[in-house]
């Protein structure tokens, strides 16, 4: 079959911010004659007074709400929470030692484990784990992340560091312990970590005691509370680039009049 190329595209559309990406949009601009960062997407969303819009879901798993209960009994920024997104998978060694450097963190955690989250399927626990945590460890196979993260118990994201969820924890104004697999995160980790100065990496060879050091850091230490008035700083941003005057506003705004203009 005979295939046609496709038409050279005017210009490109990007999920971040300006002020959050700066160095990237510049060097994207001189490929590309129009560049519109819109992002982050849900704040964009909640402008828009549509209630057709509160239909439309973008996970790949039902999420389970019983949790939010849950965090409504927890303390201000006291709860981990974890999640490696809706594709990344770990090997069984490193989903016990995550577990144990949570449990020995001695922290409420939040963790979300889907059914296809190990490697070969086992994501079977201890019965000692089990008891070690059902005081302050609530497991489930998914949630409202964008909820959650707004939640005001959430004190830090463990997070594979994929882009969705990494701007939606800069929205949210939580800072992240980051567990990169593959793709994008490694770099979306580096930036997290070295740029925008609100993340800690934690190493792919994951050992329990690392993981119980880096939360009791990220809830208890001085680096923590640095990260997390970065974070409030960063999501002060977010709120400022979708405003109605905000960057992302104006980018969405003239993307719109671009798309009209070339169907006219």
């Amino acid at each position: 079959m005979q295939q046609e190329r496709a038409p050279s595209a005017s210009g490109i559309i990007v999920h971040t911010f300006d002020e959050l990406e700066q160095e990237v949009l510049h060097a994207l601009s001189t490929m590309f004659p129009h560049v519109y960062a819109i992002g982050p997407l849900e704040p964009q969303l909640n402008h828009l007074s549509n209630d057709h819009l509160e239909s439309i879901g973008y996970g790949l798993w039902k999420e389970e709400t019983e949790c939010l209960n849950w965090l409504n009994s927890k303390a201000p920024n006291s709860v981990i929470y974890v999640s490696f997104g809706s594709i990344a998978v770990m090997t069984p060694s490193q989903l016990v030692e995550i577990g144990w450097g949570l449990a020995n963190c001695k922290h409420p955690f939040l963790w979300i484990i889907r059914p296809d989250l190990v490697e070969g399927g086992s994501t079977i626990l201890s019965p000692e784990f089990q008891e070690e945590i059902k005081e302050r460890g609530l497991i489930t196979s998914w949630c409202p992340q964008e909820e959650v993260l707004n939640h005001p118990s959430i004190g830090g994201f463990l997070t594979h560091s994929g882009w969705n969820s990494t701007i939606e924890s800069v929205c949210a104004g939580v800072p992240m312990l980051c567990l990169p697999f593959f793709s994008d995160q490694q770099t979306n980790c580096k930036y997290t970590c070295n740029e925008w100065a609100i993340g800690m990496e934690i190493d792919f060879d994951v050992k329990r005691e690392e993981v119980e050091k880096m939360v009791r850091e990220l809830l208890e230490g001085d680096k923590g509370k640095k990260m997390k008035k970065k974070a409030m700083e960063w999501k002060k941003l977010a709120e400022e680039a979708t405003g109605p005057l905000g960057s992302s506003s104006i980018n969405f705004k003239n993307l719109v009049n671009e798309v009209l203009l070339s169907k006219g």
